[in-house]
């Protein structure tokens, strides 16, 4: 699930950002300690490491990745503490640390590491850090704390990642491939991917290369849909979405992913009332609800068709579908967004 929308952004001087630069600038500490929410950063941190310390022919007798619950901490004390072979240096990975044995014997080690090594040690998720080894490890390791984006961070997140892979990508195309795909970084790094084989030797990622790489076409896609919602405009809203399910390999995943993408549009007009009602800065207001700032106009416009209340009606309605998507119900797809659509579009405005 996407994390709350805040303000400000740590992505430029994320933990993660300042250690995989290190890396490739070649400053290595002698221990790490890697831990968080975010598993793919972690990843991400090792292929760095391993890629950025050892030259390929080193990486046989100077690289070691062991998992936490197969070692106990004689054999890791062992694996860090061994000096390279024909190499500067050598590298210890310990993932799922947490599940090392008696793991407060590397106490020791964290406090006075071997200055020929690189050693990582890998927690999932965030141990406690006021019991040992974990309280040790933050204090004399070069600690890296690896948290899940915020849904207002993932555009700039993917407009880098796009930068390292010798691509760019529009601002708006970014904002909609994460409106598309969310926060999982996995996933994104997996459409950028595919993206990059659509365009080919083009260089760029255009707004038209992220609807029609998701299979769709300019005229029907999710977000011709939004636009359609925010507008009130229920005819066109039920037709794109009728046409949107019937293109789609599978209905029922097409109708999920729609829901999830009006979910978030919802989430952020009612971001937008809040930021409003408290006299923000209309140049902030694209910060604080997590969108490009191209994107405004098109939010602020839907203020006109709804209200809190409206709002709240749309969310409510969209959980509902979304349960009903799930199993919760023997209607298809198509008449459960339908009735969807029909209870979010206020019969008023409806054009």
């Amino acid at each position: 699930m996407a994390k709350t929308t805040r303000k400000g952004s740590r992505a430029s001087g994320s933990p993660f950002k300042k250690t995989a630069d290190a890396f490739r600038r070649g400053e290595f500490a002698p221990v790490y300690f890697v831990y968080g929410t975010e598993s793919f950063l972690a990843d991400e941190l090792q292929r760095i490491l391993i890629a950025t310390a050892l030259q390929p022919h080193e990486k046989d007798f100077n690289l070691d990745i062991v998992y936490g619950a197969d070692v106990d901490a004689g054999q890791v004390l062992a694996l860090c503490s061994s000096y390279p072979v024909m190499a500067m240096r050598r590298v210890v990975i310990v993932r799922d640390f947490e599940k090392v044995k008696q793991a407060q014997q590397l106490v020791a080690f964290a406090e006075k590491p071997n200055p020929s090594a690189v050693v990582m040690f890998v927690c999932r998720g965030r141990p406690s850090m006021n019991t040992n080894p974990y309280r040790a490890m933050k204090k004399a390791a070069a600690d890296v704390e690896l948290k899940s984006l915020y849904d207002n961070e993932i555009p700039a997140w993917i407009a880098e990642r796009a930068r390292e892979e010798g691509m760019q990508i529009e601002g708006r195309a970014s904002q909609m491939l994460a409106d598309y795909v969310g926060t999982d970084l996995q996933s994104i790094v997996g459409e950028l991917d595919k993206l990059s084989t659509f365009v080919g030797d083009r260089k760029e990622i255009t707004v038209d290369d992220v609807i029609k790489g998701s299979g769709q076409t300019r005229e029907i896609n999710v977000f011709e849909l939004q636009k359609a919602v925010g507008t009130g405009d229920y005819p066109n809203a039920a037709f794109i979405a009728e046409q949107l399910l019937q293109q789609a390999s599978n209905a029922q995943g097409e109708a999920i992913r729609a829901i999830s993408i009006l979910t978030s549009y919802f989430v952020k007009l009612r971001l937008l009332t809040n930021c409003q009602s408290k006299g923000v800065p209309r140049a902030a207001m694209a910060e604080r609800i997590g969108v490009n700032p191209y994107f405004m106009q098109d939010y602020l416009g839907s203020l006109r068709y709804y209200g809190s209340r409206s709002i709240e009606n749309a969310l409510s309605a969209l959980l509902a579908a979304d349960f009903e998507l799930k199993g919760g119900t023997m209607l298809d797809s198509n008449l459960i967004v339908s009735l969807m659509l029909r209870r979010i579009i206020p019969a008023e405005i409806t054009v």
